[in-house]
């Protein structure tokens, strides 16, 4: 059996500047370019948590609560919150602030789930997870419901998905 940890031992944190190359045509940041940032800062965490290779397995949907301007520095904090056999689930909070006023907004909450893998790229066990603080607890508490939520959208995609021809347009 592998120890369990502490969610603080797989925090991690990200800090950017948001360059014009990083926006639309809005001037704020590309939810891609976002996207991005939330699934690199959650893989460490779920590598510090494994202490392993790992894949992402799904990710939950992302909502953006508050364009991040142009200018702006965003923050990303992630940890892992929840444990199954062999997955993690990691919660990612995106925090933007304006650097000359410091006004500071919660952009994007997003749960993602990754798989430790073993030398043979097989699922391996993870340790469990030891939630201290309030906010670690009441994630960690609400995790079980999520993950069962994600079985059952995975199911139904699987199922959607034998639905659809994989053929080029030209071969039907």
């Amino acid at each position: 059996m592998v120890e369990a940890k502490y969610c603080k031992e797989s925090f991690v944190v990200k800090t950017s500047n948001v360059f014009p190359p990083d926006t639309n045509y809005h001037g704020t940041m590309f939810g891609g370019k976002l996207m991005a940032y939330i699934d690199d800062v959650a893989s460490i965490a779920a590598v510090r948590h494994s202490r392993s290779p790992v894949v992402t397995a799904s990710t939950d949907s992302v909502d953006f609560l508050h364009p991040i301007q142009e200018g702006s520095s965003v923050c990303l904090e992630a940890f892992v919150t929840y444990t199954g056999r062999s997955s993690m689930e990691v919660f990612v909070k995106v925090i933007a602030e304006n650097l000359y006023t410091g006004e500071r907004h919660i952009c994007a909450l997003s749960f993602l789930t990754f798989v430790a893998l073993d030398e043979n790229g097989k699922p391996k066990p993870v340790p469990k997870v030891i939630p201290k603080s309030e906010e670690e607890k009441m994630l960690h508490e609400s995790g079980k419901e999520r993950a069962e939520n994600r079985k059952r959208r995975k199911k139904e995609n699987e199922k959607m998905a034998s639905k659809f021809s994989i053929a080029l347009p030209w071969e039907v």
